[in-house]
């Protein structure tokens, strides 16, 4: 099987050198068969006495136009997909090279990356990893409400592997028994389910209410009796009976990484923050120009995961009060509502200017349409406001603003205004209301929503995950699209 992405159909068996190739298994997608590619000269560089001597920087150097004859096969994997050592043991077990790339790790390729399950309003982060000569989905899970700075959880939900029979098996690893029969389908590229064959393995002897207190355990590391708020309580009971009945039969969908440009204020990425009664949810920060958004990839009853929980306006950064006028709330809140003024009138001159210039049938100006505000970078905001204000400066919450985590920074560096969106239950009636982004430092951020009385404390996921790049800035926005119109 050769590039799919090139349409190249299979061709048979051919002859290179005097090897056989090895195009009866697949290529990786970025290799080109040496049987259809017109240059191959740079073969003659790795031809030594013994092909076993081909390292894998010799393939890694080679791989964008070739595919080495001899070990290529065994360097291919291991500069691929990372596996090394275990391929040396394979003689153990019977299983050749040859079957886990072909049946293995070719043949699941697609699902190799991030996910998020499509679990109603609350979603979640898959990571699709290669273990060893393992293929293991791992859920991530944040850590225990409130502590946001915590490490993240993960538990396996199923794992592939070659079994005696040299094919591949699917194995369920929800519940508490062990691996079960699992099943595994690839819808399309973007898109795969699982389904457990052996539910009965996620039942316990004691019933629901022993299903419950272990979940409860997991999920929030406490018992119901050690959560007094009863909203709070009703909100758990909630999750637990919408999200059980799943059963671990899931579908999923690609999510990417958010690309980073030298102007972002910070680095992109992952981040686990506090919404109250809901507990610590992850939202995705990603720029946009000069705007920043933060995207829901877990989420609850209100504002539900897909969803755009908070947008930072860059171009129109926030001078605070001296710590003592912080304390006072309504001094806050007057400069907050100044600044959502402000945007209001510039929004209408834009909107006028525009009129007029339709009415005139004139072209836009350069500086039309967005206006100077459009063309300004993040990076540009924040080095004027950087210009007045010092690196950093004391930060302390107004009295009478609620936040799950005491243990906040007393220092910031920057304020932005900022829209957070808020919802009844069932996302009914959402609007976006005024706020106030703090960025801390460059692995935490803060948003004060004026309307709630509340504050929201936000820490970067510090995971290094692999295959969750986006190909491009289009496909990472057409991905924040589709997530966001699922939940809607």
């Amino acid at each position: 099987a050769l590039q799919e992405s090139a349409g190249i159909l299979p061709q048979p068996l051919a002859v290179f050198g005097e090897g056989q190739c090895v195009c009866c298994v697949p290529c990786p997608p970025h290799l080109r068969c040496p049987c259809l590619s017109q240059s191959v000269q740079d073969v003659g560089s790795l031809e030594k006495e013994n092909t076993n001597q081909v390292s894998v920087a010799d393939v890694k150097t080679l791989a964008p136009n070739i595919f080495v004859p001899g070990l290529t096969l065994f360097s291919c994997v291991v500069a691929e997909y990372g596996v090394c050592e275990n391929l040396r043991k394979l003689e153990i077990t019977g299983v050749s090279c040859r079957d886990v790339y072909a049946k293995l790790l070719h043949r699941y390729r697609h699902i190799l990356g991030l996910w998020q399950p499509d679990i109603g309003p609350y979603g979640g982060l898959l990571n699709v990893v290669v273990d060893g000569l393992f293929i293991i989905g791992w859920m991530y899970l944040p850590p225990h409400d409130p502590h946001v700075d915590d490490p993240m959880r993960f538990k396996p939900l199923f794992r592939i592997h070659l079994m005696e029979r040299k094919c591949a098996t699917v194995e369920c690893m929800y519940g508490h028994k062990g691996p079960h029969n699992g099943h595994i389908q690839i819808v399309k590229k973007d898109e795969f389910s699982t389904k457990c064959n052996q539910t009965d393995h996620h039942r316990m002897s004691g019933g629901r209410q022993e299903e419950f207190r272990t979940w409860l355990r997991e999920e929030w590391g406490r018992t119901l009796e050690d959560i007094f708020h009863e909203h709070m309580q009703e909100l758990i009971l909630m999750k637990f009976i919408y999200t059980s009945q799943y059963d671990n039969c899931l579908t999923y969908r690609r999510i990417y990484l958010p690309p980073s440009s030298p102007g972002d204020l910070i680095q992109p990425g992952l981040f686990k923050g506090t919404y109250g009664s809901h507990g610590l949810e992850i939202v995705m920060l990603s720029f946009h120009g000069n705007k920043a958004k933060g995207t829901k990839i877990t989420g609850d009853p209100n504002i539900p995961a897909g969803q755009q929980t908070v947008e930072i306006d860059l171009a129109h950064p926030l001078q605070l009060p001296d710590i003592e006028n912080l304390r006072d709330f309504s001094e806050l809140s007057r400069i907050v509502l100044e600044v959502q003024e402000q945007i209001r009138r510039e929004e209408q001159e834009r909107e006028q200017r525009q009129e007029e210039e339709e009415h005139s049938q004139q072209p836009a100006s350069p500086l039309g349409g967005e206006g100077a505000e459009g063309e300004e970078t993040a990076a540009g905001a924040e080095g004027k406001t950087q210009d007045k204000a010092p690196a950093s400066q004391p930060f302390v919450l107004p009295m009478g603003v609620i936040s799950r985590n005491e243990d906040y920074p007393r220092t910031c560096r920057i304020c932005f205004y900022g829209t957070g969106l808020i919802a009844g239950h069932g996302f009914t009636s959402p609007e976006r209301t005024p706020g106030v982004f703090v960025l801390f430092d460059d692995d935490r951020f803060g948003f004060i929503w004026l309307e709630l009385k509340s504050f929201s404390l936000y820490s970067r996921i510090k995971v290094s995950f692999q295959n969750a790049q986006a190909p491009s800035r289009e496909a990472f926005d057409e991905m924040l699209k589709n997530i966001q119109s699922l939940a809607t």
